[in-house]
């Protein structure tokens, strides 16, 4: 049961990053501009009618309408009269921005629906572990770490929201959802072999070595990232060149794809000789390393054209995936050696 639920956790919460993805690409992140309502409804507006004032209209407390190009909130349950009522409303003081387009809002609404999902999959996960017979002590902790990890992401994403976009948050958002990755890849283990991390492994080391050397390069590619949006947000357009514009930290970030595929070439290596068990997933990991490092040289040299960036990131957090578990594996691997 634990098994099922940790995978169908783990698939959601990849869901939740693709989505992020698209969220991203179509810029539809300020689709719901509060949090975590979307516009104070539960189910979002369609049309921007239904985000203005209108007499003789009932309007329940939290209701967001758009006014003079700002936000107002409703103070209170009401019903409009013939003219608009200033003490009924105050202005939304989280942040300026007030716009509405129906598909960003539809996006960004089906991303959180998709979020609200993985939490309670989480929640399901959290209650399953505490009530295991026997009691698994390793599998509690692990989905309580889990359980508050989601209530933090979900506390991210409304300071996302809160703060229009702020690339560096985003970028915690993103490290955050892959953080939940990796716990619940060791839960997903741990409930096939308990003693998980009984028996060193070599390998193993060098499987590490390699997963921290990505997400090394993943870390300096948010980096990268967070400097085009904020070009794009200085220049005021959508439409962002790197060539001529490139930092340092640019062709580290660049080079360093070279060391990456490198050393996993020599784990491949390593991994044909000694533990043909892992081989297919080596070669995933590879050919995963082959299609980020070719969107990143696609990105860069054609302008980002669009949807290059969210099949960038996505490739990039299932590519995390597969090294967390291989990693994870070897160990099994070498637990069943022994054995």
């Amino acid at each position: 049961m634990n098994r099922k639920l940790a995978i169908a956790t783990l698939l959601i919460i990849y869901l939740v990053i693709a989505a992020g993805a698209i969220v991203r690409m179509t810029g539809s992140g300020m689709g719901c501009p509060d949090w975590p309502k979307c516009f104070g409804h539960l189910i979002p507006p369609t049309e921007e009618a239904e985000l203005l004032w209108r007499a003789n209209t009932t309007y329940e407390r939290g209701q967001v309408i758009i006014r003079e190009d700002h936000l107002e909130v409703a103070r209170k349950d009401f019903k409009s009269s013939e003219f608009y009522e200033e003490s009924n409303w105050e202005n939304y003081e989280k942040h300026d921005y007030a716009a509405f387009n129906p598909w960003h809002t539809w996006i960004e609404y089906i991303n959180r629906l998709l979020g609200a999902i993985a939490g309670l999959s989480t929640l399901l996960l959290f209650l399953s572990s505490w009530f295991t017979r026997p009691k698994r002590t390793d599998l509690r902790l692990l989905s309580a770490i889990l359980l508050i990890g989601i209530l933090f992401q979900a506390w991210l994403g409304a300071t996302v929201v809160y703060s229009v976009l702020n690339p560096f948050r985003i970028s915690l958002h993103m490290f955050m959802a892959l953080v939940l990755v990796a716990v619940l890849f060791i839960y997903y283990e741990k409930t096939v072999e308990r003693k998980l991390f009984g028996q060193s492994s070599i390998l193993g080391k060098y499987l590490l070595a390699g997963f921290l050397l990505t997400l090394l390069q993943v870390l300096m590619g948010t980096q990268v990232r967070q400097y085009v949006d904020s070009s794009k947000e200085q220049i005021g357009s959508n439409f962002f060149s790197l060539q001529g514009a490139e930092t340092l930290l640019f062709y580290i970030h660049r080079s360093f794809s070279i060391l990456v595929i490198i050393f996993h070439l020599w784990i491949y290596n390593r991994i044909r000789k000694d533990h043909s068990s892992l081989l297919k997933t080596q070669q995933i990991i590879l050919t995963l390393i082959g299609i980020s490092v070719l969107s990143g040289v696609i990105m860069y040299y054609f302008d980002f054209p669009f949807s290059t960036q969210p099949i960038h990131l996505v490739i990039a957090s299932i590519l995390f995936g597969f090294q967390i578990y291989i990693w994870l594996r070897s160990y099994r691997s070498t637990n069943e050696t022994v054995n």
